[in-house]
């Protein structure tokens, strides 16, 4: 097979490697309190599986209703940096709230702050990565973004561990050491990632960007009805963080559940990307899902440490070989000064789908137990993969543009 994009020669811009790095440090602060969080509301807050559920659905729900306006502006606006700016700018200001937290409400507050950060800069960031770089290196470039972020979600558990057995299981303090890395993440954007503005004329975006969205095509609709579903079939990693504690997992070492997820999430992100130029879409992503049926069999019928982290494993693998070819399908399906609103769209609803999922999830855990919600999950991922498999062939959806 031909390489369909991404031609191998040509390098990315510096914006976009800045972008990876912005990712990778907010990305190893919030996975610091992540791989933690779960333990600190169950240990130390008393709360239950439900609540966490719905908690961190409500997060990513949040976060995905801002993006549909975040993306929409910043396709009116054309100042999408100043859009991501302020978004990592709010979720590093919420950081000390999560130390500072003596009740569920409190870290519920946090966590909102923190995932309506996300959703301001979501969809503006990968609209300004589509800016940045021809649809011949979108694969790679959004591929490289996720591996970054993915060495940050690695490197951030790793952090965790070693602090907490250094301070003695004192999360709180753990919890601090998020604030240093968030705010490294705003100096490499201020300073290392200049705007490139679509040729698209203002006007047109401003008459476009909060209407019509009908004109965005069936393709994409398409893709983001594929999300979605996919995304029903994946609950909030605090529940893999939980499953290694309910196991036997000491307290210093259940950020490991969350750094093995994150260090094959990182090693294949990219590697993912790069593959689309020999091998379809549609063949990566039934991959995908294959392997997340995996991770949630393992899960499932784990009895101790090593299923866990082996489902884990299988867990960042599903994520770095579908997340990034998402987002270039994302952007192959719509004209470039509808790429913002296109995102902002597309992360409300696969966050609405994530709330649905979690909101689940808890409610299963709490009233059938840890291995129905994984299986709950491994059924999801089996009707995921069968619309994968018949929507690619009705509409064509994994051809690029160009074919």
């Amino acid at each position: 097979m031909t390489p369909a994009d991404d031609p191998p020669s040509h390098r990315l811009p510096r914006g976009v490697i800045a972008l990876g790095l912005v990712s990778l440090c907010m990305d190893a602060s919030s996975e610091l309190v992540h791989s933690v969080l779960p333990v600190f509301l169950v240990t130390v807050l008393g709360a239950s599986m439900s609540a966490i559920g719905v908690l961190e659905g409500m997060a990513e729900a949040t976060a995905a209703i801002t993006k549909v306006f975040s993306g929409a502006l910043s396709d009116r606006w054309r100042r999408r940096k100043s859009l991501v700016l302020a978004g990592y700018g709010l979720a590093a200001l919420s950081k000390p709230l999560f130390p500072l937290a003596d009740s569920v409400t409190w870290v519920f507050t946090a966590r909102l702050l923190d995932r309506v950060g996300k959703g301001i800069r979501g969809a503006p960031r990968d609209a300004l990565i589509a800016d940045l770089v021809p649809p011949g290196q979108r694969n790679a470039a959004y591929g490289l973004r996720q591996s970054l972020d993915a060495v940050g979600a690695f490197l951030g558990p790793l952090l965790a561990i070693g602090l907490l057995l250094l301070w003695q299981n004192d999360l709180r303090a753990v919890l601090w050491v998020a604030v240093v890395p968030a705010f490294l993440a705003l100096a490499v954007l201020l300073f290392g990632v200049e705007e490139s503005r679509p040729a698209a004329p203002v006007a047109r975006a401003r008459s476009l960007a909060l209407t019509g969205l009908g004109s965005l095509g069936r393709r994409y609709w398409v893709v983001l009805g594929l999300g979605s579903v996919i995304t029903l079939a994946r609950f909030s990693e605090a529940f893999l963080v939980v499953r290694g504690q309910q196991l036997g997992l000491p307290m210093a070492w259940v950020p490991a559940v969350i750094l093995v997820m994150s260090l094959v999430y990182a090693a294949s992100a990219y590697p993912a990307g790069l593959a689309a130029r020999y091998w379809s879409r549609p063949s990566l992503l039934a991959t995908g899902m294959v392997v997340l049926i995996g991770a949630d069999l393992a899960l499932a019928a784990a009895d101790s440490i090593v299923p866990v982290l082996a489902g884990a494993a299988l867990w960042g693998l599903h994520m770095g070989l579908t997340q990034g070819l998402l987002a270039a399908l994302v952007a192959d399906a719509v004209p470039p000064e509808r790429t913002g609103t296109a995102f902002g769209v597309f992360h409300l609803a696969t966050g609405l789908f994530l709330l649905l999922a979690s909101a689940l999830a808890g409610l299963v855990w709490d009233r059938y137990g840890a291995p129905a919600t994984f299986l709950t999950g491994a059924a999801f991922s089996a009707v995921a993969l069968a619309g994968l498999l018949l929507t690619h062939r009705r509409y064509g959806w994994s051809r690029p543009p160009s074919a």
